[in-house]
């Protein structure tokens, strides 16, 4: 069964870094692109970045030039770096393989990034 496992996640103070991991299980992820998520309380779930298969990677323009997605397909994990971090990127971050067959069923407990002084 396909299973994503965040963790990483913490407190940072404003202007900050974090590396949150995500290991997966189930599938191999050099066949499938696989995105970071994340959710803030009463707001609807955001896509952050996704690298694809093919090496392309995608950010959204929230995050853009600050975080960094990677992946390492001997490991199976992927990894976002996140940099010069703001109060409004607080939020549980998940991953998934958006292109897997009823991805919204498979969503992990994800890990809680907290951002304030």
């Amino acid at each position: 069964q396909v299973q994503f496992v965040e963790s990483g996640g913490g407190l940072v103070q404003p202007g900050g870094s974090l590396r949150v991991s995500c290991a997966v299980s189930g599938i191999m992820i050099k066949e499938y692109a696989i995105a970071w998520y994340r959710q803030a309380p009463g707001k609807q779930r955001e896509l952050v970045a996704t690298t694809f298969i093919t090496e392309l990677i995608d950010y959204a323009d929230s995050v853009k030039g600050r975080f960094t997605i990677s992946r390492d397909n001997a490991k199976n994990t992927v990894y976002l770096q996140m940099n010069s971090l703001k109060p409004e990127d607080t939020a549980i971050y998940y991953c998934n393989a958006p292109y897997y067959y009823n991805y919204k069923d498979y969503w992990g407990q994800g890990t809680q990034v907290t951002v304030s002084s």
